[in-house]
Order: structure tokens, then sequence, then C-alpha cells
């Protein structure tokens, strides 16, 4: 079932045979941060080097959305389906209005700059969570080389209160962050320190507490290998379908690795999009790839 490892016997069911990996777009430099607009049939996503943000259609291929956008990585849509981004080079997260404004929702903390933020979720009550690593202003590759005023963290934005909190701060590189279907558990990709020769690099399972609002004490949900995760998302049953360097994971609830769909270059991040939300786009450093898989993307409630 090339391209497909079958790890246990219930991945069989998860992938189509028949489904061949297409691809919608080359020429990139890295892909990341994809999110899917079901309203207007099209995948948003980033080309983080060269500073743009790009959209794909099935009809119109791939198009430039913004540029330059402040090497935007990750996005997301809040309850409204206004677009959220994370900026490197200015070091916040956005909001693009419906008219298209763009609104600064957090620059600081305690009076300090951020670092780059990097990844971003929106839970169902319109609370904005985050990852704040170096990576951004490490290099001037995918933002610029800045001074760090923060420890690496996780924060809770809420946007009615315009309230920032850090709720986890033991991380040297948090990143792809994904919410159960149930939004009991927030999953938070660590791969450490970036030039460091042994980095830390696992996914982590963090339940919520105080009615969804703090995170309970964390635990290591699974180590992928190789290459180590980076985004990741759960679908309608839970399963979490990770990136790697080969291609991506599909990790059950418990952390089990059920198979692969293996591809020639690593992956970056994914999302589920499409009709029924059962194609998974893959930003695949240089290449946009999409695959149909027999599972759909979860819809927190």
């Amino acid at each position: 079932m090339a391209p497909y490892d079958i790890i246990d016997p219930s991945f069989r069911s998860f992938v189509l045979p028949n489904a061949a990996i297409e691809t919608l777009g080359t020429g990139f430099r890295w892909l990341e941060g994809p999110v899917w607009f079901a309203d207007h049939d099209c995948l948003v996503f980033s080309d983080i080097p060269n500073d743009r943000v790009l959209r794909w259609s099935e009809t119109g291929g791939v198009s430039v959305f913004r540029s330059p956008c402040g090497f935007e990585n990750g996005h997301a849509r809040d309850r409204e389906g206004r677009l959220i981004s994370c900026s490197h080079r200015n070091r916040c997260v956005t909001r693009t209005e419906w008219d298209g404004r763009i609104t600064v929702l957090a620059s600081h903390y305690q009076g300090r700059r951020l670092n780059a933020p990097n990844d971003v979720v929106v839970k169902s009550d319109g609370s904005i969570w985050f990852t704040d690593p170096l990576y951004g202003i490490n290099t001037d590759y995918e933002g610029g080389r800045q001074v760090s005023e923060q420890p690496p963290a996780v924060y809770r934005l809420d946007p009615a209160r315009a309230e920032l909190e850090v709720v986890a701060s033991d991380f040297e590189g948090p990143n792809g962050l994904c919410f159960s279907p149930d939004e009991r558990v927030l999953y938070i990709v660590e791969t450490g320190q970036q030039f460091a020769a042994d980095p830390v690099r696992h996914i982590r399972r963090a339940v919520l507490t105080e009615n969804g609002t703090r995170l309970g004490a964390t635990t290591v949900f699974h180590e992928v290998v190789p290459g180590g995760a980076d985004g990741l998302r759960c679908d309608e049953d839970g399963n979490v379908w990770t990136s790697a360097a080969d291609g991506v994971h599909c990790l059950n609830p418990q952390g089990a690795l059920l198979g692969k769909i293996r591809t020639d270059t690593p992956v970056a991040n994914l999302a589920f999009g499409g009709r029924q939300r059962s194609r998974l786009f893959l930003c695949a450093g240089q290449t946009l790839l999409g695959v149909y898989v027999n599972r759909r993307g979860a819809i927190r409630p």
C-alpha cells in the first residue's frame, strides 16, 4: 500500500490505496502554517523565507494572499472566521479583519516584547493559544535576527479582556499546537533549542483545568522519529496526525504509532480540508502536497 506504512492493522481503514499524493504547488522556500477556509474553498499557508502568505484553490491554483507579511508562520481562524496569524519579524499575533485591516492582538508580555510567535489555535470559547519560541529571531532566513526579551513559553490570550498569560514555561522550543476534539487536551510540540547538538524533541500532552483556562501537568505523549514533530492536527476520532522527517505519522489518543504516509521530503505542517475535511494538505519544504484519507479533521464544539 505504498506510500503507506501500516504499523497497526487499524490504520488500513484510515488511508486509501487508490488516493495518490498530489503535488499542488512547488518552487517555494519553506512552507508552514496551513489553514483551511471552507467558505472560500481554499487553503491559506505561509512561505516564510519569501515573506509571503499564499492561497491555494482547486480552480485557481496558488496565488499571493499577502506580501510582505512580517514573515508569518502559523495561522488559525477565530470563531468569527477571521484569520489569526503569528508574525516572526514583527514578533506579534495579529487578526485580519473582514475589511483587510490588521489588528495586533499580542506583542508584549509584562512590558517586554514577545520572541517570534510560531503556531496558534483558537478554542471554542474564543481564547487564542500560541507558542513563542526563539526560532524566528535566531536567523535572518525566517524573520530576522533580534534580541530575545522573554524565555520561550506557551500563552493564552483572552481577546475580550485583552489579557495575556503564560500557561506553560517549561519548554525550550514550544512549537505546534492542537486541541483534542473535545478540547480537554492540548498537544504541544517541543522541538528544543535550534542549534543544539541533541535537542529535546517530543509531543507533550496537557489536560486542561479550571474550566479549560489552564494547563495541568504535561506528560510526554510521543517522540516522533525520524526528525521530530513540528505541526500536528487531530481527526474527529481524536487520532493525532503529525509532521515528521519521513512524512506524516498517525498516533492514536494513547500515543501509539498506527501508521505513516511517506513523502520524499520532510513535512513541517499539515491541515485537514477539502470536501468533508478528509483531504490532508502537507507543507513539505518547497512543495505543497495533498492526499485524501479516510478520516475527517476534527471540528471543535
